[in-house]
This record gives structure tokens, C-alpha cells and sequence, in this order.
């Protein structure tokens, strides 16, 4: 019986954060070793400069993520990991996939409306500092899905348009060619933890209050004193369920673990001490993790080699398919 594929892209801006690990990391690293599904990992580098001119933090970041995720025990014997510009399939695919994208529907993009909105409201030209690659780049995103016929794709709530769009497209040039592509579907886990940030929303480098995956202790320690917190006192009880330490627990934390620190809020338990735990917690948690990933940090050259055979492997696929779209649209060799 033939797996089912999972893909999931990682883009290539910043240094992974506990809201990285906990909301997609983890969860895409025991699906890394689930044999029964065909689970494709890449380092989504052409996305990242749609937002990021700056070339040293594209090579930092995609150097950080790809160790974060080795560190972690992503099992590349079962997964396929890569770097999505080692796959030039996927640009040309693109290309052909901008002659079937309706323009129509790449106006409803959320990032291209949210970017034309800010312009009208600062009085600005709707289309000012908008790029062609914000604007095309659900087209680029459909390219990596479609290119390995994923079927299923997590995403956040925010990323389930793309993969409709990518769907809208697929289905489009199977309908003017040929049956293609198959026609991908979005994943949505509820039960994968949101972290909150340091500022109680959510964790992200947009709001920067974030607290970074391998930090080291003394600094992993500093930014865990810095979650906001109310002014309840020492022995008064504290809602868990209002607080981004207490969530922030559960998410490292056994259930066992979780339901003494809930019994805890219940006593008063001061936010110091409740901090002081959640730093001995995580940093337990990570300790080993971190150790491996500074160790592939100072070895870019196995981490590289890595990233090159999982490239050989995804080209297996990709060149395969490519052909098949060049012959359905009438591109090659003359018959």
C-alpha cells in the first residue's frame, strides 16, 4: 500500500524559539520516525527573501534551523530533508504553475491584502514595497507542495489558505493537461500547542518576545524572569489557566508533572519559584539537545552533507515529475 506523504517547510529567517520547537519541531520529528507515512522536511530558503534582505542571516538562519533539527533526532533515514534550492525542479515547476494561477486569486492572498491594506491606511501607493515575490509566492509555496504530491500538509490556522490555493492550481492543471497532481489537503493539530511569549501573546519573532531553543542557561534563566506576570503575592492562589508560565510548563512538563505545579498555583506558589522550576524544567529538557546542536554548529560540513544527500533523494522525485508536467504542457524534445 502506498504511504501517504506529509511535507512541511521550515523558512530559512531568525533563530528557532521554544514556540518553533513546541508548535512544529517536535511534532515533525516523531512523524519523522513514523514509518507507515512519507514525511518530506525542507529549509524553505527562496520564502525567506521575500522578507529578508539580508544574505548573512539567511546563511546564519538556515544553518541554525537545519542543526536545530538534526540535534533534535529528526530520523533523515526515513524523512527526507533538504534545502529547498537544491531542488531546481521547484523553480522551473513554479514558473509553469504562474501559467495556471489566476491572478484573481492570488489578489486574495492574505499576505498581499494585509500589505495593500497597511499602504492605503498610511495614505501610501496600495502596492508600495510590495515585491513580486510577496505577491506570487503562494504559487512558489503550491510548487513545493505539488512537486512531491504531498497529500497531507500541517499548517497553522493562518497557512490553511495556501494550501487551498495550492489545491485551486493543482486542480486547474489537471483539468487543462493532465491528472497531475494530487490534490493536497491542510492539516490542522488542535492539540499541538501555541506557545504564548514573554508578553503573553503569542510566540513569535514579529512580536520579539521570544525565548530562543538553545539558549544558554544563564540567558535561558534571564528570558524565563522576564515572562510578564500578575501582582498576586506569595500564597495567594493563582490561575494556571491565565498564565503563561503554567502554559509554558505544560508543554515541557509529564502529565504527572503538570497536575503537582496546577496543585501548586492552587497553594500560592510565588512567581519566582515558579519561574525558578520551569528554568530547571526546560533547561533539563533541552541540556542534551543543546550539547549536540552546538557540536553540529561547529561542523557545518556534516550538517551540509546532510542537507546534499537528502537533495539527492527529493530529486529522485522531482525530476520524475517535472518530467511528466514538461510533457503534458508540451515542452521537449522534438518527436
Amino acid at each position: 500500500m502506498a504511504k501517504t506523504r506529509v511535507l512541511t517547510g521550515i523558512t530559512t529567517t531568525g533563530t528557532p524559539h521554544l514556540g518553533n520547537y513546541v508548535g512544529a519541531i517536535r511534532p515533525s520529528i516523531e512523524a519523522s520516525r513514523d514509518t507507515s507515512v512519507e514525511t518530506f522536511f525542507f529549509l524553505a530558503d527562496y520564502h525567506a527573501l521575500i522578507k529578508c534582505q539580508d544574505p548573512q542571516l539567511v546563511r546564519q538562519s538556515s544553518k541554525e534551523i537545519a542543526a536545530t533539527w538534526l540535534a533534535l533526532g529528526l530520523d533523515t533515514d526515513n524523512a527526507l530533508f533538504y534545502r529547498q534550492s537544491d531542488i531546481p525542479e521547484i523553480t522551473e515547476l513554479t514558473w509553469v504553475l504562474c501559467c495556471s494561477a489566476a491572478k484573481g486569486l492570488m489578489n486574495r492572498a492574505h499576505a498581499y491584502k494585509a500589505a495593500v491594506q497597511a499602504n492605503t491606511e498610511a495614505g501610501d501607493d496600495p502596492d508600495h514595497g510590495i515585491t513580486m515575490g510577496l505577491f506570487s509566492y503562494p504559487v512558489l509555496m503550491a510548487a513545493d507542495i505539488l512537486m512531491f504530491n504531498a497529500a497531507k500538509i500541517p499548517v497553522g490556522r493562518d497557512q490553511i489558505q495556501h494550501v487551498e490555493m495550492a489545491r485551486d492550481i493543482a486542480a486547474r492543471f489537471n483539468h487543462n493537461f493532465a491528472e497531475v497532481f494530487t490534490l493536497p489537503e491542510a492539516v490542522v493539530e488542535d492539540k499541538v500547542a501555541v506557545l504564548q511569549g514573554l508578553d503573553g501573546r503569542k510566540m513569535s519573532k514579529s512580536y520579539n518576545n521570544t525565548i530562543a531553543l538553545f539558549a544558554e542557561p544563564r540567558q535561558l534563566r534571564k528570558s524565563i524572569n522576564k515572562i510578564k506576570t500578575n501582582l498576586l503575592e506569595p500564597g495567594e492562589p493563582k490561575d494556571p489557566d491565565d498564565s503563561t508560565v503554567f502554559q509554558v510548563w505544560a508543554a515541557f512538563a509529564t502529565a504527572q508533572e503538570t497536575e503537582r505545579m496546577r496543585a501548586e498555583f492552587a497553594n500560592g506558589i510565588a512567581w519566582g519559584e515558579a519561574k525558578k522550576q520551569l528554568f530547571e524544567l526546560i533547561d533539563a529538557h533541552l541540556s542534551a539537545a543543546r550539547e549536540e546542536y552546538h557540536r553540529l554548529m561547529d561542523d557545518p560540513s556534516h550538517v551540509e552533507a546532510v542537507l546534499r544527500r537528502g537533495a539527492e533523494r527529493a530529486r529522485e522525485h522531482s525530476t520524475a515529475l517535472l518530467a511528466r508536467v514538461r510533457e503534458a504542457v508540451g515542452i521537449g524534445p522534438i518527436r
